[in-house]
């Protein structure tokens, strides 16, 4: 196989071992930007002043702890601005879970993810190289082996060579005795 080949072949091979985590963070990333149905916000500012838990039964609504008013999240914007509620007093989802704690969790949990993943393909890639290494090693081992029977053969036909020429009297110790006189 040429160098071209080659590269192209370590190039097939990082694509895939590398495609199913990039899969995974793309796919991640949709979901996470895809936005929920929205329903009237006069749903969440009916639950004005009554409890967390009543506020964030619609999904869509956002609770802010020192105003105790249920507002509409705010879809435009990936966080809800500090003029509508503070991030450490915005509940959303759960109530005992600050908005602020559930955005460094999520950062804290997908920076370790992608980290993982790198860690993988990077683990994964290395792995092959050293099987390719060792399939090296196997093949030069195994030439090594061939060539050392050749030259044990080639040994061996040259004696036999040589007793059936003393055999017939074709083989003399000198090859210069020709030239000498008698």
């Amino acid at each position: 196989m040429g160098m071209m080949g080659e590269m192209k072949l370590r190039t097939l091979r990082l694509h895939d071992c590398c495609s199913a985590p990039l899969l995974l963070v793309v796919t991640f990333f949709f979901l996470l930007t895809t936005t929920v149905p929205r329903t009237s916000a006069a749903l969440c500012a009916e639950n004005s002043n009554t409890t967390c838990k009543e506020c964030l039964k619609n999904v869509s609504c956002l609770w802010c702890r020192t105003t105790k008013k249920c507002l509409d999240y705010p879809v435009r914007t990936v966080l809800p601005p500090h003029s509508l509620c503070p991030l450490a007093e915005a509940r959303w989802g759960l109530c005992w879970v600050n908005f602020q704690a559930l955005i460094i969790t999520m950062a804290v949990i997908g920076g370790v993810i992608i980290i993982a993943i790198f860690i993988c393909c990077f683990c994964c890639c290395k792995c092959k190289n050293i099987g390719s290494k060792r399939t090296e090693t196997k093949m030069e081992m195994q030439e090594e082996m061939r060539k050392a029977r050749q030259m044990e053969r080639k040994a061996e036909m040259k004696e036999r060579h040589d007793e059936i020429r003393k055999k017939y009297g074709l083989a003399k110790e000198n090859p210069y005795s020709k030239f000498e006189n008698n």
